[in-house]
């Protein structure tokens, strides 16, 4: 078992840095799958028996009251729930479909939730996460060398299926342990790493980016934006090259706000901008339809399947979803409806209250963390996760890669109660004065 990372502190310190720092040995077990929703269940149950469950004879302080912007995503998430059970409701499904389908929302959903509570009122520190996500990051790029010479040398895609797969899951590329992937469009390989497919490592690598920069050891810092860049690169994701170049200098940007130099030195770029706006006009969209044009048939699909969903969600059930996912035809490849796209997915499988269910949280997320990155690195962060997420949303169902993105949500909750606290100290001076 790998060891703890920088001194944990407390008990829920030292779960969250071996569970991090073992993702590697976890994977080659096939279970990365299984330890996301089990890690996100027990940390749940320590904040409610802390918090709910106390005794005379209990010495440990209660957990700090829960922010504003956990409560958001409690809600946000619970009413996912409710529209799951509205539109298994509407098409008559049966009880143990809605029992199927409410396993797979607490293994996905209900994450948010959990890992953002978490955060908030557990003894889990910034620091941590960090260090653990810089040894994990520093694992990846060892292997890289094996990983990307396996096509080259014969090795097989995928090693084996791990047995955990009898818990059951969206499929079985989330517990099978691979080398790399063959792009059917190209014939060349791609690669995952410990994801169930490349644009999964794109997000994965751009998580690990926005950790690595905001780590305090140089020599650290350095190894964890190699391999975040290294894993992006070969993920071969457009979505995850764009966003790594947009989102933490976006970040940053915003955390930036209060200095007057940097609204000085913005001027004459803005100027110039708006010059010359139809020449810049036009070269982006030169540049988006080279961006389209990179990978066609995969384009083609995913508009396919966005236009599906949009269409029969519209038609067929606009407040509560379908409830269930539905394969798609032989056009699209026989994807599922909504696929590759949060937004499309919620409203084709629960309409527009799940789409309502996760907006105002992000949204909210969005303000909480762009007004705390003016003066903590936590809240630059936490922001820069946010866009991630945001960005994400278009080209994956961040649903099921909860169980990948746990660290960041941790981070966002870590950010809430600083949010929190600041926002206690500013009432007490007012107060008091």
């Amino acid at each position: 078992m790998a060891a703890p990372a920088a001194d944990p502190r407390s008990v829920e310190d030292y779960i969250i840095s071996v569970a991090l720092i073992s993702t590697w040995p976890v994977y080659f077990l096939g279970g990365l799958y299984v330890l996301g929703p089990v890690l996100g269940v027990c940390l749940t149950a320590i904040v409610v028996v802390r918090k709910y469950i106390r005794t005379p004879q209990t010495k440990r302080p209660e957990p700090p009251a829960i922010p504003i912007g956990v409560w958001f995503w409690i809600g946000g998430m619970g009413l996912m729930q409710v529209a799951l059970l509205g539109g298994h409701w509407s098409y008559e499904l049966s009880t143990g479909q809605t029992i199927k389908s409410t396993i797979g929302w607490a293994k996905g959903w209900a994450l948010f939730a959990m890992f953002t509570l978490a955060g908030a009122c557990l003894d889990i520190r910034f620091a941590t996460v960090i260090r653990a996500a810089g040894i994990t990051a520093l694992i990846s790029l060892l292997l890289t060398p094996i990983l990307y010479v396996a096509p080259m040398v014969g090795l097989p895609e995928i090693l084996f299926i791990s047995p955990l797969k009898a818990v059951g899951g969206p499929g079985p590329e989330f517990f099978a342990v691979q080398l790399y992937s063959m792009d059917p469009a190209d014939g060349l390989p791609r690669w995952r790493y410990f994801t169930p497919w490349s644009p999964a490592a794109a997000l994965i690598g751009n998580l690990y980016l926005i950790l690595a920069i905001e780590d305090e050891r140089k020599i650290w810092r350095i190894i964890g934006i190699v391999s975040a860049l290294t894993i992006i690169v070969l993920s071969k994701s457009r979505l995850g090259l764009v966003t790594a170049v947009l989102v933490w200098p976006t970040a940053f940007g915003v955390s930036q706000l209060r200095r007057s130099v940097l609204w000085l030195g913005a001027a004459v770029p803005v100027f110039f901008a708006g010059l010359f706006s139809p020449v810049i006009l036009a070269q982006l969209g030169a540049a988006y339809e080279g961006f389209r044009g990179m990978r066609a048939n995969s384009t083609r699909v995913r508009e396919a399947l966005g236009r599906i969903a949009v269409d029969r969600w519209w038609n067929e059930a606009p407040v509560w979803g379908h409830g269930v996912v539905e394969r798609g035809p032989h056009y699209v490849e026989y994807m599922p409806i909504g696929s590759h796209h949060t937004w499309f997915g919620l409203l084709f499988v629960k309409g527009i209250v799940g789409v309502a269910a996760l907006v105002i949280p992000l949204l909210w997320s969005l303000l909480e963390f762009a007004l705390l990155a003016l003066s903590s690195r936590i809240g630059r962060a936490a922001f820069a996760i946010t866009i991630l997420l945001v960005l994400f949303t278009v080209g994956e169902n961040l649903e099921i890669l909860t169980y990948l993105f746990w660290p960041g949500l941790l981070v966002m909750g870590i950010a809430m109660r600083e949010a929190a606290e600041k926002r206690s100290a500013i009432l007490a001076e007012a107060r008091q004065s």
